[in-house]
């Protein structure tokens, strides 16, 4: 009997290059375009700007600009990981005046300062690196995100909004941006219109997923398209921003984030695999567990695989996993 090869799925799907649009922030952008850039040549990342914390923070309040170190992350993923540029533009200083600061973040502000906008360093950033795909940020303009917390309290800044509900013990009712009138990039909306599949998460279900939805433009074009939308469900529950959720919490959160008519996901990619006890009660002792799937929904359909992948006692999603399991969903979906 002969045996199917792996690479022979994974081969044929690189050369049709399915047009992917993934949308994020955070480490859990980064790591799913780890596994989707072995997959498809034609790859968007579209990344947050919301982040007002670390090096970032401290980058957009004295220079002005737009918070580096989501887009960085999201770079370095479709680089060469084996280069000395990799190593060098994830170094953090430690001591000094630079201290906090991540040189990649740091190379992109000058980048900044030497283009006309933030756009054209995060380009020519990633020419210097030869990604593989594109990285665009998802505005060009100032996004703040505020909240309207469950006990009626408003907080405003991305890296606000946990503190303020971990410390006042409530929970995020409505996520908005100060300026409701952001506008997104052409490049953004081409991007998703011409989708193959669109990808949201893993991440922080407000702060990197929502935030993005916020910009009307993006969820009309995701509703315009014909991509298949895949929600990737995280593994473990966030302090302060799904503390207790249930996965049918993390799912009712976006459709109530959602204006248009047409819903946006189409499938939820979630996690059955088991998390080590050793690991699990470390998890639980930082007020976070595993995302239960809650009440059936019947309205999506569904991936479900071990994706855990344990990496220094944290639980991550295995990234190349997921995104053979989305490529194979989306290839017998095309045979069909």
């Amino acid at each position: 009997m002969l045996k199917t090869r792996r690479f022979d799925f994974k081969d044929h799907m690189y050369m049709r290059s399915p047009h992917v649009v993934a949308i994020g922030g955070g480490t859990g952008l980064s790591a799913i375009l780890r596994g989707i850039k072995g997959y498809t040549k034609n790859l968007t990342a579209i990344v947050t700007v919301g982040d007002d914390g670390g090096s970032s923070g401290m980058l957009r309040h004295d220079l002005g600009i737009l918070p580096p170190g989501d887009i960085r992350n999201c770079i370095l993923a479709l680089a060469d990981e084996e280069t000395i540029m990799q190593k060098l533009f994830n170094y953090r200083f430690h001591d000094g005046s630079l201290a906090g600061h991540n040189f990649g973040n740091l190379f992109l502000a000058a980048m900044n300062e030497i283009s006309n906008n933030f756009l054209e360093a995060v380009i020519q950033t990633s020419q210097v690196l030869q990604i593989a795909g594109k990285v665009l940020p998802i505005t060009l303009e100032e996004m703040v995100l505020v909240a309207e917390m469950q006990n009626g309290t408003v907080v405003k800044g991305e890296s606000k909004i946990p503190k303020a509900a971990l410390e006042l013990q409530t929970s995020v009712k409505k996520l908005s941006l100060e300026n409701p009138d952001v506008k997104t990039l052409p490049e953004i909306i081409k991007a998703i219109v011409m989708a193959d599949i669109v990808i949201l998460g893993p991440g922080s279900l407000y702060t990197s997923i929502i935030a993005n939805l916020l910009i009307p433009q993006v969820q009309e074009a995701i509703a315009d398209g014909q991509a298949y939308t895949y929600y990737i469900a995280n593994i473990m529950t966030q302090p302060g921003e799904t503390g207790g959720y249930t996965l049918e919490d993390h799912v009712k959160a976006i459709e109530a984030h959602t204006r248009v008519k047409k819903k946006l996901v189409q499938k939820i990619v979630y996690n059955t695999g088991k998390i080590p006890n050793d690991v699990l009660k470390r998890y639980r002792n930082m007020n976070t567990d595993v995302v239960v799937a809650g009440n059936p929904l019947k309205d999506y359909d569904w991936i479900t695989d071990d994706f855990v992948c344990i990496e220094d006692l944290r639980v991550r999603h295995d990234a190349e996993l997921l995104a053979r399991r989305i490529f194979q969903d989306y290839f017998w979906r095309k045979r069909t």
